[in-house]
């Protein structure tokens, strides 16, 4: 049963939306908690800290990548010009007015 209670109290900030975020400082220190309070063993401790942090990078790269992609799509949708064509624009001005000089 306690082990039963360690499964769901883990799945419970798992799936924390804020578990995905938090600092290794704050993870330690909710280890400590929960070892304090004989919910966790050290080793127990260890291994949810380790996961934990985890957890939380892979959610980061996630995120991430999420968000990256999204601003490319949004970029695309608005049509922008790329540096190579405004670099392309600046050499047909910069000809323009060599050849009206002339």
């Amino acid at each position: 049963m306690e082990d039963s209670m360690k499964d769901m109290l883990k799945n419970v900030l798992y799936a924390g939306v804020g578990a995905a975020f938090l600092t290794k400082e704050k993870i330690e220190e909710l280890k400590g908690d929960l070892i304090d309070k004989g919910k966790l063993t050290q080793e127990e401790g260890k291994q949810f800290v380790d996961d934990l942090i985890k957890r939380s990078e892979r959610a980061k790269d996630e995120l991430e990548l999420w968000i990256n992609k999204r601003v490319e799509e949004r970029i695309k949708h608005l049509d922008l010009a790329t540096s190579d064509e405004l670099a392309d624009l600046k050499r047909k001005v910069e000809e323009l007015q060599v050849a009206i000089n002339k």
